[in-house]
């Protein structure tokens, strides 16, 4: 007669790790024609453990369709279900009812952008303990910000291929080249500051045969800018008369960061020439020119709108031109990010363990820590090390 005996059997003791979920929601309906994330880095995030979801058509600002991402690995998905995840990656400032569909503890990844922000949307991610990072102002192992630095030279050469093409425009512009014609005195372009973004346009500029002016009262910063450049640029510091004379005679007109902001007054203004092409590229977007009518290229491009007086249209966000030259150059930047997160094991402990995240942190466990991003809100700023002490 047999017998069944019973025998051992082997059961599982772990559970498999859950993959951390990152959302990609459209920015269109800010006004942001910038997507942070092509479809190669989609692949190699998701390659790194994540699982990655997009809205429908997010990306088409950067003429990429849904297939392409769906290739990569990438789940096509409504905006409320991308707001849903782990990790968030939205560039502007997001709105307050975009906030509210954030889950709880969640971490947004965005651009400082305080001029887009609001105190019931700052209110709304310390309710919901967002860990809110601005990506501009990370930094790497060296200090430096490898968000902001790339914008800042996308911004500088943008700025110039924008403008070559407004003065090109035989209807509203000029119909004049920048230079490079034999017998023909070149455009002038005054460029004030001598930051990344003031570096990137003056080189851009002096490539397509134009005289470039640049000052700034960082002597340092100046001799840098222009040992880079090479002797094509003529730099000074920012003497009156001399800048002024500088300014009468441009085409082209572009303000970067200085150490001081720097306000061209509505006299000043009324002393440039008849159709000059202005920008500013400082963080106040708009702030040196306060009489003249700011156009936002992330809203709209220049020939979309009625013709306007050239010399009282002021340009900002010039990045958002070449918004898929942006997403190109940042992806790998937050892919790399990304991949620190993870080797961080989770959200929190990427930005206790990461100084570099850490600085960039605006909201964090409730509190602002963002001097402000927490004037906004009317509170105030919480030193994050000693919210990190207590966690």
């Amino acid at each position: 007669m047999m017998t069944h005996l019973p025998l051992e059997q082997l059961q599982p003791t772990l559970t498999a790790k859950r993959r951390v979920t990152i959302g990609l929601p459209s920015a269109k309906a800010a006004g942001d024609s910038r997507f942070p994330i092509t479809p190669e880095a989609a692949a190699l995030i998701i390659g790194q453990g994540y699982d990655i979801k997009m809205e429908a058509g997010a990306a088409e600002p950067i003429h990429y369709g849904d297939v392409a991402y769906a290739r990569a690995g990438v789940e096509i998905t409504s905006r409320a279900e991308a707001l849903k995840c782990d990790i968030v990656v939205y560039l502007p400032a997001m709105s307050a009812d975009d906030a509210r569909q954030l889950k709880n503890g969640a971490m947004l990844l965005s651009l400082l952008d305080i001029k887009g922000r609001t105190a019931q949307s700052v209110e709304v991610l310390l309710n919901k303990h967002i860990i809110a990072i601005a990506l501009d102002l990370v930094t790497d192992v060296s200090g430096h910000h490898p968000f902001a630095d790339i914008l800042a030279e996308i911004d500088g050469r943008a700025a110039i291929a924008v403008a070559s093409s407004l003065l090109a425009d035989a209807t509203h512009g000029k119909g004049i080249l920048l230079g490079g014609i034999a017998g023909i005195v070149p455009c002038e372009v005054t460029i004030i500051g001598s930051s990344i973004a003031a570096r990137a346009a003056a080189a851009s500029a002096i490539g397509m045969g134009a005289m470039v002016r640049i000052f700034d009262n960082d002597i340092y910063r100046l001799r840098e800018t222009l040992t880079t450049i090479g002797s094509a640029a003529i730099g000074s510091a920012m003497y009156p008369k001399v800048l002024m004379a500088a300014l009468r005679s441009a085409d082209i007109v572009i303000v970067t960061d200085t150490e001081r902001d720097y306000i061209l007054s509505n006299d000043i203004i009324s002393e440039m020439k008849r159709g000059v092409v202005v920008f500013d590229l400082t963080a106040g977007a708009g702030h040196s020119f306060p009489g003249m009518r700011c156009v936002d290229l992330g809203a709209a491009l220049p020939g979309d709108d009625d013709p306007v007086e050239p010399t009282r249209t002021c340009y900002v966000n010039a990045g958002s031109a070449v918004p898929r030259t942006t997403a190109m150059a940042i992806s790998n930047t937050i892919a790399a990010m990304l991949a620190d997160i993870a080797a961080c094991d989770g959200v929190a402990g990427a930005v206790k363990f990461n100084a570099g995240i850490a600085k960039a942190a605006y909201t964090f466990l409730g509190k602002p820590v963002n001097g402000e991003v927490a004037r906004i809100a009317g509170l105030r700023s919480i030193d994050i090390n000693l919210l990190l002490q207590l966690s």
